[in-house]
């Protein structure tokens, strides 16, 4: 194997401003300077012409690279806003239903410089950053394996019956290009956040390497930035199917994790704060892992959200357009091995609501996204009706807690844990290998 090219979404609007910063080439022409491009009878117009696609390719030998303003980060979640953006690489623009999108493309090592400094502080330990290195190449480079092979699923979403909702989103959504540049896929956000020389001497190091099963494939390496205290399986946050190195594990030295699968054991887990690498307040550890805008979030371990009822009446008709009337109740049906909950019952005036999976029961309940769906929840002010005044949710975690927890990696790497021994314990069974050098 050499090593891959790829193609990462990382904007789409009706009209683009960037800048090519250096020499770049179009066709047979040299290009510089700041230039806007819109849509125009389903064409890209620029400079008074219409094409179906534009390539700006930097100049051989040439250190030119490309800004793209008003990039939103962090789509639909609290932290979203928008910022300018500088890219290595080469910039193609193509339309799709009436939009522009701009792909770079890049080689997978340049790629996953800026991943690894958008994911977390690029003054991380370069522990931290080997490990993340190596999760995200092998994360990336599986599902490029998977786009050939992929059979249609019911993914991005499908409803079961009018009163049920079961969805589910993965990087299989996108056609036009391979991994997009937000949280959906991995944090891209361009060569502006590589602040020290660590991340590249971490890239160089662990060059090529990637994490196999023991059936030879590409791990699927999932992470998230706070597991909670236990690791979730594949399967109840995304299509019915798991893997033999992403298993149920208390993120702990002490490898006991109760059986979260059980209301009372889930409710005692999510209400307490038992030991685990990624319960910590040490600032300097959540200051490698946590961005500025992350920083913005003072509780993920274990948080708490309140909802009036109109709030959360509210909120279920914007998210699902299912109308229940006033909430009475919200009851764990399923939940997974790290208390997650996969399937939640929501029983209410009019009427009644089954939603899963993991995220699309977090959309559902928040104008952004909880923090997780390991919740419990506890109703106030109960009325002769049965109807609460107030829901307070009671959770553990930030994101799905598949793979990886990154704010737990860094503790460990903290204490001294070597990156194979943290790619042992998030990643168990899965062997590190060099595809290419």
């Amino acid at each position: 194997m050499t090593e891959p090219h790829i193609r990462v979404g990382i904007v789409n609007a009706t009209q683009l401003t960037f800048n090519l910063i250096g020499d770049f080439r179009w066709e047979k022409q040299v290009v510089t300077a700041q230039h806007t491009v819109s849509v125009q009878q389903g064409c890209i117009a620029w400079d008074g012409k219409l094409y179906d696609s534009l390539l700006f390719l930097p100049a051989q030998g040439t250190s030119s690279v490309f800004e793209l303003l008003d990039v939103t980060i962090g789509i639909d979640f609290h932290w979203e806003r928008q910022e300018t953006q500088r890219f290595r690489g080469a910039l193609r623009i193509i339309v799709d239903d009436d939009r522009l999108v701009a792909i770079n493309e890049i080689g997978v090592e340049d790629y996953l410089t800026c991943v690894i400094s958008s994911e977390m502080s690029a003054t991380a330990s370069s522990t931290l950053l080997k490990a993340h290195a190596v999760i995200s190449r092998s994360w990336l480079l599986a599902q490029i394996a998977k786009r050939g092979e992929a059979k249609p699923h019911q993914a991005p979403g499908f409803t079961l019956s009018r009163d049920t909702i079961v969805r589910w989103y993965d990087r299989e959504d996108h056609t036009l290009f391979d991994v997009c540049a937000d949280d959906h896929c991995q944090r891209y956000q361009g060569i502006g956040r590589i602040s020290t020389p660590h991340v590249a001497e971490a890239i160089a190091a662990t060059r090529g390497e990637l994490l196999y099963d023991d059936c030879g494939e590409i791990c699927d390496a999932r992470y998230s930035k706070c597991c909670g205290g236990a690791m979730e399986v594949f399967s109840t946050c995304w299509e019915e199917k798991d893997y033999s190195y992403l298993q149920p594990r208390r993120d702990d030295a002490v490898q006991q994790l109760p059986n979260l699968t059980q209301e009372t054991e889930a409710q005692q887990w999510i209400r307490t704060s038992p030991s685990a690498f990624c319960n910590t307040t040490d600032k300097g550890v959540l200051a490698q892992v946590l961005n500025h805008y992350d920083q913005e979030t003072p509780n993920f371990y274990r948080w708490t959200v309140s909802y009036s009822q109109a709030e959360l009446t509210e909120l279920l008709w914007e998210r699902s357009r299912i109308d229940v009337g006033q909430v009475k109740m919200l009851e764990a049906i399923e939940r997974g091995p790290s208390g997650r909950i996969k399937l939640l019952h929501i029983v209410g005036t009019k009427g009644e609501l089954t939603l899963g999976k993991e995220l699309e029961i977090r959309r559902s309940l928040s104008d952004s996204h909880l923090y997780s769906s390991a919740f419990v929840v506890d109703s106030e002010d109960i009325d002769s009706q049965g109807i609460p005044s107030r829901f307070v949710f009671h959770g553990a975690g930030w994101g799905h807690g598949v793979g990886l927890c990154q704010i737990g990696a860094a503790l460990m790497a903290e204490k001294g844990y070597t990156y194979n021994q943290i790619l042992g314990h998030y990643y168990p069974g899965a062997l590190l290998k060099q595809a290419y050098l």
